[in-house]
């Protein structure tokens, strides 16, 4: 594909700053890739003074995979593309010592988190009557918009939320002793840093020559001041991203931004992509009608050169399990008759439990499917497990860390001592593995109990400073501790056991590839918490290697589908209260849902159907529903109701019902 004039215009501007308004399927990586290129290939910019930043790690490595096919090595080496959090990261791990942490500092993922909270929450004697999920998103609110605990607590007005603020309190003090960070630090710490110490910040923009951000509709607050700080006088950036897909507000993510950036900046300049690539004429259409219904700043018309395409079929079924039925037959027809792959559909609903019933009828029907969800690598417990004696390794003071290997395999330290351990520590405000190392720890405890903590700690110690080959150091840990036997003995199986301890093999691996791009210059400790640093990030982003699904229909929910594309796609559940979602009942709420389901329609290449039921099940009772009212906000022209009739007062074709098509197509197949 050759650029389009737009596309060029994008490419070439290089002296001003650029916002590209960018609609779905218009190219817009392939403006990024471009663009870096150019200004490698003509604009005279060494790689390592370009950044180009993005949200997940998935959508970093096929800019990577692309800029390899464009370039030759020797171009590109140095050039930093990475998610923001990874950005985060590497000014972290550089000037760690100027937000107050210690070489080798812990991420702490989600469940981790949630430990450190729950018994902070228990310090205040809380924890029964406040959720701990709700206590962690109001501290990444808090902690997206920039606002610091004492802020919080004083702008706190009322008692639930002044109790949270003490906790974000607390919390942020117990991270700060376990030389600790969660994922959201990643990015507050450097935007404090630079906004506190002018000489760093300037350092870090005479690196920054050129900066590209993607999918800059869905930056929050911290990231709006992390971009700021970043592109500082030289205000030589370009920034990707369309607010029709501003679908992540739930998450700290305000498409304001959008519009912010053309006030901070005057001599912005703005272009459009209109073109699409993806989509037939006849989706495009539909989706753009959709989406005018929403007040956006900017005003924007996909439209393509490709085939007008088949009209969006409506299809009403009596149930939801009568749904997923259709849904699934639909798509056995259709593979028959024209011989595509499984994994050319997709089914996107908009929360997912609406994937329960569909998974049920797949199966039925014998169907290979794949769900966009799952049990991260990362959070196996064996794989915790070894990861926790690296970050102990890396840092003593990770008292997560600490607690969660020191009997395992059994010590048999107990609950007392740790208990005697805990509260020295706290009372002292030092890290578990220094408290261990004080005099008067011994007036508290028994002199077996000491005498085991000590052996734990000392032989950390040594550890740490044979440490000249990581690998060799951890499959030592391992060997030493009787981890293997440690799993038969805690496994149902020894086939559970044997699976285990293949993850703990695979993690290994992990970690010997990722440490071949470690800074061979640094020490060898420093090394391993930079690798495990990466680990613990790329989990954080949820972005494991999946496997290929082309013989699988993929089931996902439409926030989780964004930037995919499938030639054939069926949305389900297009009802009052799921989509729009019973929860959006402001003009707010309703214009990111409606934005929602134009992400949904743009997805779909060829083909796509629009399914509803008569009556779904709620709270145990079956209950009539409305049909959602974004289905009179499309072009009726456009569509083909089926079996909609008695639910309002759209006109239909006769219709048959998914197993009659199935039998005629069949009886014409035998013919």
């Amino acid at each position: 594909m050759q650029l389009n004039e737009i596309q060029r215009q994008a490419v070439l501007e290089t002296d001003k700053p650029l916002l590209v308004i960018a609609g779905a399927g218009s190219g817009k990586t392939r403006v990024i890739i471009e663009k870096i290129t150019h200004l490698i290939t003509h604009c005279q910019l060494l790689p390592k003074d370009i950044i180009a930043v993005t949200f997940t790690a998935k959508a970093a490595n096929e800019m990577r995979k692309r800029i390899a096919k464009r370039l030759v090595k020797s171009k590109y080496k140095g050039l930093n593309i990475s998610t923001f959090h990874g950005l985060g990261l590497k000014i972290l791990q550089k000037e760690y010592a100027l937000v107050n942490l210690k070489s080798g500092f812990s991420i702490l993922d989600n469940s981790d988190v949630r430990v450190v909270l729950q018994d902070t929450m228990r310090q205040y004697h809380e924890d029964d009557k406040i959720d701990v999920d709700n206590v962690l998103f109001q501290i990444s609110a808090w902690k997206n918009q920039l606002i610091q605990p004492d802020q919080a607590i004083v702008e706190s007005n009322d008692a639930n939320l002044a109790l949270m603020a003490a906790i974000y309190k607390r919390y942020d003090t117990i991270l700060r002793a376990y030389n600790a960070v969660d994922f959201d630090d990643l990015i507050v710490l450097p935007v404090s840093l630079f906004q506190k110490n002018a000489a760093c910040l300037r350092q870090w923009q005479l690196k920054i020559r050129y900066l590209l951000v993607d999918e800059y509709q869905d930056i929050n607050a911290a990231q709006y001041q992390f971009i700021q700080c970043l592109v500082g006088f030289y205000e030589r950036f370009t920034l990707v991203g369309d607010d029709d897909q501003s679908i992540y507000a739930w998450r700290g993510a305000r498409v304001e931004n959008m519009t912010q950036v053309t006030v901070d900046y005057p001599s912005l300049i703005v272009l459009k992509l209109e073109q699409n690539y993806r989509s037939s004429r006849r989706i495009l259409k539909v989706a753009n009608a959709l989406i005018a219904h929403n007040n956006n700043h900017f005003k924007k018309k996909l439209w393509s050169q490709l085939a007008l395409g088949k009209p969006i079929r409506v299809i009403g079924c009596a149930s939801e399990e009568a749904e997923a039925e259709r849904i699934v037959l639909e798509i056995i027809t259709h593979q028959l008759r024209y011989k595509t792959a499984y994994g050319d559909y997709a089914i996107l609903y908009r929360s997912n439990y609406q994937s329960r019933v569909l998974e049920i009828k797949l199966k039925e029907h014998q169907i290979p499917y794949y769900l966009a969800c799952g049990v991260s690598f990362f959070s196996r417990v064996e794989v915790k497990d070894i990861l926790a004696y690296c970050q102990l390794l890396v840092n003593p003071n990770d008292n997560h860390a600490f607690l969660r290997i020191l009997n395992v395999p059994k010590r048999e330290i107990g609950l007392t001592t740790l208990s005697v351990l805990t509260s020295y520590s706290e009372e002292r405000g030092i890290s578990l593995s220094e408290a261990c190392e004080e005099f008067a720890l011994e007036s508290r405890l028994k002199a077996s109990g000491l005498k085991k903590l000590k052996q734990f700690i000392h032989w950390m110690s040594r550890l740490r400073a044979e440490c000249t080959d990581p690998l060799a150091i951890i499959q030592r840990i391992i060997d030493v501790t009787g981890y293997e036997k440690w799993l038969i003995d805690t496994s149902k199986t020894i086939e559970a056991a044997k699976k285990r301890m293949h993850h703990v093999h695979l993690l290994l691996s992990m970690i010997e590839r990722q440490l071949v791009y470690s800074d061979p210059e640094l020490p060898d400790l420093d090394r391993l918490s930079q690798t495990i640093a990466k680990l613990m990030l790329y989990d954080l982003l949820n972005q494991q290697a999946e496997k290929t699904q082309d013989q699988q229909v993929q089931l996902l929910t439409l926030h989780a589908a964004k930037g995919l594309e499938f030639p054939y796609v069926f949305i389900a559940g297009l009802e009052e209260d799921i989509l729009p979602h019973k929860n959006s009942s402001d003009q707010t709420g309703i214009e990111e849902e409606r934005r929602l389901m134009y992400v949904g329609l743009t997805r779909a290449q060829k083909e796509l159907v629009l399914t509803l039921s008569k009556k779904r099940k709620r709270y145990g009772e079956l209950m009539s529903t409305t049909p959602s009212p974004f289905l009179d906000e499309l072009p009726q022209e456009d569509l083909i109701y089926e079996n909609v009739d008695d639910m309002d007062n759209h006109q239909q074709p006769d219709a048959m019902h998914g197993r009659d098509i199935l039998n005629c197509l069949l009886n014409d197949l035998e013919a």
